[in-house]
This record gives structure tokens, C-alpha cells and sequence, in this order.
């Protein structure tokens, strides 16, 4: 009878563990695109990110030690956070990802008609974020979409177009899971523009300001929402210019993390990666179907 006992135990466990209750009603992500740390954190005087460092800052928690452990390209990066899975993908928006996304998983289990779900992109190649080609899932669960001119293939568009739409959507559509991305400095500084670069930083900086004060204000956000801003990949650093390889500049990235559920003015030095934002949010969500490679971030709730 011991086995038997053992197993109801450890049943009776996993459904307490299962029932554990969060503040958090809704999930925010903002990805600023190809920020390299050292113009980020790793600046010490933060010039191109005054908003974050002195108005944000310690409303939340800083990592430090924040890395894209996969591949460093943009649809790479942004499918690591989405399905908490590093894989090997065209960063052109030819394939679906292999696993099944955050917000398919989200709408199969509170809202099939996928109201609720939103991705709001400045690149178009970015559509690809919301289905997979797992065949439970293809074409089905697909959150709405509005990513760059007109989906994908259409081409990027400007971030001041996609701050207004992200705003307008959070106004209007009220969604409980959100992605933003931002396509500076990324777009920038592949043009190898270091003012253009830095000056793409510090306009995303301002963006997310804004959609961040909305959502501290907001009667339906205010006080229920857990907000993650990040980036997807780095830039060499030997080169602004580009990205793409393992070297540190690449590999290396910042996260601000911010909700009802996490400690205040806190910064973390153990390493994190992409994948282990995807396994808190699924957490957080109690979306318990969803797989995920990474680890639950449990330093931001102690």
C-alpha cells in the first residue's frame, strides 16, 4: 500500500502546486530588436535609456545576466520566448515554428476565438510567431496579428506606426497576452550608423515609457499585469554593424521585469535566457500544456 500512498501524494502536490493563485491577469512583452548590452546596462551612464534606468527602474528587476542562448537572429530570438524553445529557423518568415506558441497554448484553454491574444510587430516576418507546424496546433488557437505594413511579406514598418497600433490595441482590444516588437535599433544599425543605432535605442526607450505608464494607469491593467521588456538578440561586439554569431556582444542581452507577482528594485546576477521568460509567462498563466526548455524564473518572486 505504500506505493499507492506515495503516488496519491505526490498527486495531491502537483494539484497544489498546480492551484498556486498570481496576481498577474495579463502578460505584456516588448522586444526592442538587436540592442547590444553594452549600449543597454552595460552602459554606465545609461544615456540612450533614461526612461527605463530613472523612471522604471525600481518599479521592478533588472538582470544583468540576461542571454539569447540560441541562435542570434530576430524570428530566432523571438521564438525562443514564444514556444521556450531554441531551434534553428529561417529568420526571413518562410517556416512555422516547430512547437506550439504562448498565445496558442492561451487561447485553446481560456479563449479559442483568439480575441485576447494580440502580436503587434514592426516586422512583417514576425507573423510566423502565432502558429506552428505542430499538427495539433497548425492554423488553429492563432492570435490576431498586425505585423508590419500588411503581414508577412508585406515589409517592416515604422516603430512609431507599431507604437500607435500597440497602444490603440491595448485601448480598445484590451488583450490578455501581447507581444510588441520593436524593430530599432536592429533596422538601424545594420546601415552601420552609430548615431542612427543609439538614437534607435533611446526612441524605443521612449516608446516603451509610454505603453509602460498606460498600463500602470489603465483600471483594466493597473495592479494585474506582468510586464517583460527584452531584446531577442545583441550585435558583435567587434562590430555594431551585424549579428548573427556566439560571441558575447550576440549572446549577451538585458531583461526588465515587472508585475504584480515580483519583488521591487531588485537586480539579479544569476544567468537567464530567453527560454526561462517563456516557462514564468506559461507559469504565470498556469498554461500547463505547454513544454518549454526552460526553467521557471523563481528569484522574482522571493
Amino acid at each position: 500500500m505504500l506505493i499507492p500512498f506515495c503516488i496519491l501524494l505526490f498527486s495531491c502536490k502537483q494539484d497544489k502546486i498546480a492551484q498556486k493563485n498570481y496576481k498577474t491577469e495579463n502578460v505584456v512583452i516588448v522586444v526592442m530588436d538587436g540592442a547590444r548590452y553594452s549600449e543597454t546596462f552595460g552602459d554606465t551612464s545609461h544615456a540612450y535609456i533614461p526612461h527605463l534606468w530613472n523612471s522604471m527602474r525600481d518599479s521592478g528587476v533588472l538582470f544583468t545576466e540576461f542571454y539569447n542562448q540560441g541562435t542570434t537572429f530576430t524570428v530566432n530570438g523571438h521564438v525562443a520566448i514564444t514556444t521556450g524553445f531554441y531551434q534553428e529557423i529561417p529568420n526571413d518568415g518562410s517556416m512555422l515554428p516547430q512547437y506550439p506558441s504562448l498565445f496558442q497554448h492561451w487561447n485553446k484553454k481560456n479563449d479559442p476565438s483568439g480575441t485576447t491574444s494580440w502580436l503587434v510587430c514592426s516586422k512583417d516576418k514576425l507573423e510566423v510567431l502565432g502558429n506552428t507546424k505542430d499538427i495539433r496546433y497548425k492554423n488553429q488557437y492563432l492570435p490576431n496579428s498586425d505585423c508590419g505594413v500588411s503581414g508577412n511579406g508585406s515589409g517592416y514598418r515604422s516603430d512609431s506606426i507599431t507604437f500607435l497600433r500597440a497602444l490603440q490595441c491595448l485601448q480598445n482590444q484590451k488583450p490578455r497576452v501581447l507581444l510588441i516588437n520593436f524593430m530599432e535599433p536592429d533596422y538601424s544599425g545594420h546601415t552601420g550608423n552609430w548615431n542612427a543605432y543609439v538614437n534607435g535605442i533611446q526612441k524605443t526607450d521612449n516608446y516603451v515609457y509610454q505603453l509602460w505608464q498606460f498600463l500602470k494607469n489603465d483600471p483594466h491593467y493597473k495592479g494585474k499585469t506582468t510586464f517583460l521588456f527584452t531584446n531577442d538578440h545583441g550585435r558583435h561586439d567587434y562590430d555594431f554593424k551585424n549579428h548573427g554569431d556566439q560571441c558575447q556582444g550576440c549572446k549577451h542581452i538585458f531583461l526588465y521585469a515587472e508585475g504584480p507577482d515580483f519583488q521591487q528594485g531588485k537586480t539579479i546576477s544569476s544567468p537567464y535566457s530567453l527560454v526561462d521568460l517563456h516557462a514564468t509567462c506559461k507559469e504565470m498563466l498556469h498554461l500547463w500544456e505547454a513544454q518549454s526548455s526552460g526553467k521557471v524564473i523563481r528569484e522574482l518572486f522571493e
